[in-house]
């Protein structure tokens, strides 16, 4: 269960010219230190300047916890490796929405409940047919998660969300899915396969994605099990930017689905959700190229060639999903007797690296999205839909934290403030007069 902050006796000192305020001092549940500025301005008139939120913390959170330093990950308590080998993503998606591991016949009942929502209403096909073939997946995804709360206005009432959280939940699981595969079989001029009810979460997009009208796709097991693995190593990861997008969205009282859509367009961009699918090409032009590794670090090194999958804003020593991903692309491609040419590439890219100074002095080691691409690749989902499934294995995570935020007695609108550097009060010059 979450243990509430701590207010220490001690207080930070901030000196102003003549004046001098105590600022109190929170510590979390992990030892976190923290200085409540949030009387600042009202006190002093002074607000702090932190370009990119690295050194301010939104909000108060007991979802998931991670120390970069040491290379840890947890979803609420439970360390990522522990959930990696006994869970599934369901089981993942419930403990961090509802904030315990869930007990017999829970994982069940929120299985039947995405099952019954996961047929997206007919009209939403003319959506569909409205997209040109080369619409990007994720531009699909947000715009269709929108769109789909149109059909469902009884669950738009921020009100009634606790009286319907589960079906909530399950609905945006199971629509998400959904959207995905059909946005595909939009990409590639194919005819939509609906949903089978019998199948379960994983196996049903997969089907969705790549049965045929003329023939049924049945995944293997170990294609199965990756493809859970990656979405529950994706689920979360504390305040990044689709995150925090999710939450700034609903701190004014939107929507569940429009804080979903938004972030999806935040994780959309390269620096963030988009990193997978930079590194695959990555690997592609080293091979098709055939670019000596080497080589390709020095290049690295002299700033002529840009190296993606390396290195995190967070973890400074290793990132605990790349270590799990790395041993699970191996069994998957080894499960499967696949022999992809960019393996051995990335395999010798991360040798050199680990063993270089010119990465160890800077902390650049393969994060989550370096083996994440190549398993993606061995499943048969296309490059551009990289971003996709991470916004799938994101969702519940997205929710957790739009959740949390709803329920916060204390919470208020985010309004950021700024430094205001543009020109002074000026003189207005009538159209006829300016030169």
């Amino acid at each position: 269960m979450p243990v509430e902050e701590q207010v220490m006796s001690k207080t930070a000192k901030l000196d102003l010219g003549d004046k001098t305020i105590d600022l109190p001092i929170i510590v979390g549940s992990e030892n976190e230190h923290a200085i409540d500025i949030s009387k600042l301005r009202t006190e002093t008139g002074y607000i702090t300047l932190d370009n990119g939120f690295g050194n301010t913390g939104a909000c108060k959170s007991a979802v998931t916890y991670i120390d970069g330093e040491k290379g840890i990950l947890r979803y609420r308590g439970y360390p990522i490796e522990t959930l990696a080998k006994n869970s599934t993503f369901l089981e993942v998606s419930w403990l961090l929405i509802f904030g315990e591991l869930p007990r017999a016949g829970q994982v069940d009942e929120l299985a039947e409940e995405i099952r019954k929502h996961s047929l997206l209403h007919q009209d939403m096909r003319h959506h569909f047919e409205g997209f040109p073939a080369t619409a990007h997946p994720m531009a699909v995804l947000s715009a269709m998660i929108n769109a789909s709360s149109c059909y469902h206005p009884e669950l738009l009432e921020v009100k009634k969300i606790e009286e319907s959280s589960l079906s909530m939940v399950a609905m945006l699981m199971a629509k998400v899915s959904t959207i995905a595969a059909f946005s595909y079989k939009k990409s590639i001029g194919e005819p939509q396969r609906y949903p089978d009810p019998s199948l379960d979460y994983c196996n049903n997009f997969l089907h969705c994605m790549f049965s045929k009208p003329y023939g049924r796709y049945t995944a293997s097991p170990e294609v199965v099990r990756a493809l859970d693995l990656f979405l529950m190593l994706h689920a979360d990861h504390e305040q990044n930017c689709s995150t925090s997008t999710a939450r700034v969205v609903g701190s004014s009282e939107a929507n569940l689905f429009a804080s979903m859509s938004a972030a999806v367009c935040a994780l959309w961009g390269p620096l963030h959700g988009g990193a997978n699918q930079r590194c695959i090409e990555m690997l592609e032009k080293i091979h098709r190229d055939g670019m000596d590794v080497k080589q390709v670090v020095e290049r690295v090194k002299n700033r002529e060639f840009k190296l993606m999958g390396f290195g995190h804003r967070v973890y400074k020593s290793s990132d605990p999903r790349a270590t799990i991903l790395k041993e699970a692309c191996d069994d998957l491609l080894k499960a499967l007797g696949v022999n992809d040419p960019l393996l051995p590439i990335a395999q010798e890219l991360e040798e050199v690296a680990r063993n270089d100074d010119y990465f160890l002095s800077r902390n650049l080691y393969p994060n989550v999205d370096f083996y994440s691409g190549i398993i993606l690749r061995t499943i048969g989902i296309p490059v551009e839909m990289f971003t996709v499934m991470f916004s799938i294995g994101r969702m519940p995570g997205w929710i957790a934290h739009w959740k949390e935020q709803h329920e916060n007695p204390n919470g208020r609108i985010a309004r950021p403030r700024q430094v205001y550097t543009g020109a002074t009060e000026r003189d207005y010059v009538a159209l006829e007069s300016r030169p």
